[in-house]
């Protein structure tokens, strides 16, 4: 299950992300926001990254418009190591070398190709396991 969230300057891109992932088969939670209307991005944030760390989702994907805000809100929360990507490289070591497990984009940043590009990359990329990303991840901890 994934935990989805967005303000109003990412909510194109959520609508598209969920889309995306009804056609792959892939379970979701949306988190709002529901609307273009103005609202403030740490709700939004803060209720994916919750879902996250709860074990309620596995993963979660959080969009602002830069997706800055919305990932440095999603990481003030114990156990979260959420990763801003703008590109498929970073989404792919991010989970091989962080093991992230909240995914940020910026909905005004990146277009709609690319994002789908790193959303799958995220969810479908393994933590590698080895010892020294381990020990990394402990040191964040």
């Amino acid at each position: 299950m994934i935990a989805i969230g967005s303000d109003h300057g990412g909510f194109d891109l959520k609508e598209l992300v969920k889309y995306h992932l009804d056609e792959k088969g892939i379970d979701y939670v949306d988190y709002g926001c529901n609307s273009y209307d103005s609202v403030d991005y740490p709700e939004y944030g803060k209720a994916v990254a919750h879902a996250v760390a709860n074990g309620e989702c596995e993963k979660g994907i959080v969009i602002c418009t830069t997706g800055i805000g919305i990932s440095i809100v999603a990481n003030k929360v114990p156990g979260i190591r959420c990763a801003l990507c703008a590109d498929t490289t970073s989404a792919r070591l991010t989970r091989s070398h962080n093991n992230a497990n909240v995914l940020a984009m910026g909905g005004g940043m990146i277009g709609g190709n690319v994002a789908l590009d790193i959303v799958d990359t995220f969810l479908d990329t393994p933590f590698s396991n080895e010892e020294k990303h381990i020990r990394r991840i402990g040191q964040i901890e």
